[in-house]
């Protein structure tokens, strides 16, 4: 649900924007929290809760990527209603992360693409 409403999901038409975004880290960020409380009775229940686990870790990651790029990137990916354009100039790039479990900080790079093909 916070993907979807804040992070440009359907409900939006894949539309979202910075404040969206913003919006949307601080509720993950609020999963992230009580996640440390989660437990499991049994093998099955552990393995759902480290699905959850990890399907929390992609949505951020997700979310960050979204954030770092300033500009639509499209058709079907995601519709920034703050950086309206495709902008190839700039953004005809891999987005690369990294993140940092001590701090819980983010580092975000751009990375060429190298087109082999013609």
């Amino acid at each position: 649900k916070i993907m979807d409403e804040y992070v440009g999901g359907i409900s939006t038409n894949y539309m979202t924007n910075e404040w969206g975004l913003q919006r949307g880290l601080e509720l993950l960020g609020m999963l992230q929290e009580d996640m440390a409380h989660i437990g499991a009775e049994d093998l099955h229940q552990l393995q759902r809760a480290w699905e959850l686990h990890h399907r929390l870790l992609a949505s951020i990651s997700v979310t960050q990527h979204t954030l770092f790029r300033k500009e639509t990137r499209w058709p079907g990916y995601y519709y920034r209603g703050d950086y309206m354009k495709l902008d190839d100039k700039n953004w005809h790039v891999f987005t690369l992360s990294q993140y940092d479990r001590e701090t819980g900080e983010w580092t975000m790079e751009k990375a060429p693409v190298y087109h082999i093909i013609d």
